[in-house]
């Protein structure tokens, strides 16, 4: 696999998704958690969807058990609580894992692109951002603290 478009995803409803779908987009790929301290950005990323989508703005979330076990529910709790708790629109996925020897394919490319500090490539927390241009290009990789709205800077640019 050499382009995240070539892999796929499910959809929380158990949908498989090819990431081709998004060609032409910018994309923000977000590995979420439901009970984590940073759970209140889902707030600041559907703002930050809402007003970037109709430009071409595509956030895409992961839920991810692997830090502190912070996403216990199974896809039908996630996809009620994203909707009823935080009004998510973008679409979420099923559970994965960002790291590891199960690491999903798309977390595998994505952190291969952009490794983290110090040039390690693991997913240090929930809240991870990586903002993908157009081109299926990854950009840069944010870490789990960096709020969705100061990204829009960035956001901005790859849309042009």
């Amino acid at each position: 696999m050499t382009s995240i478009y070539d892999v796929e995803a499910k959809q929380l409803n158990g949908e498989p998704v090819t990431l081709d779908q998004f060609k032409g987009k910018a994309l923000l790929i977000v590995n979420t958690a439901s009970k984590c301290g940073f759970t209140p950005q889902y707030q600041a990323l559907e703002a930050v969807y809402r007003k970037f989508r109709d430009r071409g703005l595509q956030i895409l979330g992961f839920p991810c058990n692997q830090f502190g076990k912070q996403e216990p529910g199974d896809a039908q709790e996630i996809a009620s609580f994203c909707s009823t708790r935080y009004e998510v629109s973008f679409p979420m996925f099923e559970k994965i894992e960002v790291n590891g020897d199960g690491a999903h394919p798309l977390y595998r490319l994505l952190k291969n692109a952009a490794p983290g500090v110090l040039g390690s490539e693991a997913i240090k927390w929930n809240f991870t951002k990586f903002l993908v241009g157009r081109d299926g290009k990854v950009i840069k990789r944010y870490a789990p603290a960096t709020k969705p709205e100061k990204i829009e800077q960035d956001i901005e640019a790859a849309l042009t």
